[in-house]
């Protein structure tokens, strides 16, 4: 059971599960999500599950498996796979998308024990919010569009531009959105989705390439609020929200951490040892 608390003086929001506290760690015989795994007793392409330890009650949380090969990357997924793995989020989005008790779509990734990832086998998650989370929501309003600063442009394709932001908390951070506004997974057309697709492993062989071997990383997806939020909280900026996906790694150099300490839990404020121009460099080249 959730229990939602608001800070008073910050007004940040806390979900409290203490049911997650009995999640197991690592599987402890076999992959769950192999075929004839306990998530998946018989074969499958992709699959959305429901998440056995959710955060969010009434079915609001759900596990997708990319691919029933337990070797495989997304990076390296072959292009019908990763066809079948963008409809498949499309399809969670609409459908999660079209109930009344839903606000937001998050569509996300943890990659990497050092993220808190406890399967290896190629997965991510949807987590559908009963409400606009509160950095969702400023992105939003504040009119996000995507940042085409050569400077800090790494890559382009057929539409689709990534780029490394102005400012992040962490030391590798990379944005990817289309040139042209597209508001959320759905509303994408057959070619717009293979060029999100190409673009997006484009990406992450660029990051896996940038310390000699794969770092950990969080990848999410910001997409337009659903309709019941535009009905029920006038998001500001609902008409104008544009599509785009984050991508970080806490790795400042090859198996180095960087950790959020003191200071900036603190004060808000961050001290980031990576040069944003300069990572933007490095990836362009790889």
């Amino acid at each position: 059971m959730s229990d939602v608390r608001v800070d008073p003086w910050l007004g940040t929001l806390v979900h409290v599960v203490a049911s997650r506290q009995n999640r197991p760690n690592l599987p402890s015989t076999g992959c769950p999500f192999c075929v004839g795994g306990l998530e998946a007793p018989e074969p499958y392409t992709v699959k959305a599950i429901p998440n056995r330890w959710p955060p969010m009650p009434d079915d609001r949380c759900e596990v997708v498996l990319y691919t029933s090969d337990h070797q495989a990357r997304l990076s390296n997924l072959p292009p019908e796979q990763l066809a079948s793995l963008i409809n498949l989020w499309a399809d969670r989005t609409a459908a999660l998308g079209a109930r009344d008790d839903v606000d937001f779509v998050l569509v996300f990734e943890n990659s990497g024990r050092a993220v808190g990832a406890t399967i290896d086998h190629p997965h991510g998650q949807i987590y559908a919010f009963d409400h606009v989370p509160d950095r969702s929501r400023k992105r939003i309003a504040a009119g996000w569009k995507p940042d085409e600063s050569p400077e800090r442009l790494f890559a382009e394709r057929e539409g689709w531009i990534a780029s490394v932001p102005l400012v992040s908390a962490y030391p590798v951070a990379v944005e990817i959105a289309p040139r042209e506004r597209i508001p959320d997974l759905p509303s994408m057309n057959t070619a717009q989705r293979s060029a999100f697709g190409a673009i997006l492993q484009d990406v992450l062989r660029r990051v896996e390439k940038l310390y000699g071997e794969p770092a950990p990383t969080m990848m999410w997806f910001n997409q337009r609020p659903t309709v019941s939020a535009a009905k029920s909280s006038n998001v500001a900026g609902y008409d104008t929200a544009w599509f785009n996906v984050e991508i970080v790694s806490p790795w400042r150099s090859a198996q180095v951490m960087r950790y959020i300490a003191a200071a900036e839990v603190a004060t808000g404020e961050y001290f980031i040892p990576v040069v944003p121009e300069d990572l933007a460099a490095r990836l362009r080249a790889l």
